[in-house]
């Protein structure tokens, strides 16, 4: 009997490392995961969506035009010009095309503003600018009209599944360590 007793035992030891090394493999695909979307947000704010908020404090038509141009370069030089960043379903706050198009269209209103316009129309511009990029929130916030998901934007669907996976593989050598205690 003691002979059964010692298999059953190694048997479960080996089940407990088996799940440790699961739970320690899953855990650090998640936490990489997380980390290298928020390195792909730091990258867009950096890159793009700063600069945009920039071009919205603008005092200045040329400072604003010169903001405008970094966004929209960085936009186009990663493609994000086209495409919906929804995984499911296409949602209307989701559309990439019509908000690039949407602050390319403000960009060329600004370049068309004659030099000898008046201080008036050049604040007027200013102001129809900052409606453009900024979107108001509850209690007076403000943040950059941008579609969610554009950092991960071609790829959110790799990243909702590889991290769902990784969720449930976890759960899973989890449950079974558990109930291997």
């Amino acid at each position: 009997m003691s002979s059964n007793w010692k298999k059953e035992y190694e048997k479960r030891n080996l089940q407990r490392k088996i799940s440790i090394w699961g739970i320690s493999f899953s855990g650090v695909a998640v936490i990489s995961i997380l980390v290298y979307i928020g390195m792909l947000s730091v990258s867009l704010d950096q890159n793009c969506l700063g600069h945009f908020k920039r071009a919205a404090d603008a005092s200045t038509i040329e400072t604003a035009e010169t903001e405008l141009r970094i966004g929209l370069d960085y936009l186009e030089k990663e493609n994000l010009t086209t495409g919906y960043t929804s995984v499911l379903w296409k949602t209307p706050d989701e559309d990439i095309k019509f908000w690039y198009e949407n602050i390319k269209s403000a960009k060329n209103e600004l370049n068309s503003l004659p030099k000898n316009s008046s201080n008036m129309e050049k604040s007027n511009m200013l102001i129809k600018l900052r409606e453009t990029l900024l979107d108001h929130g509850n209690k007076g916030s403000e943040s950059i009209t941008c579609p969610d998901g554009l950092s991960r934007y071609p790829n959110n669907l790799f990243f909702a599944l590889s991290l769902m996976g990784s969720l449930i593989v976890l759960a899973l050598f989890t449950g079974k360590l558990l109930n291997n205690l």
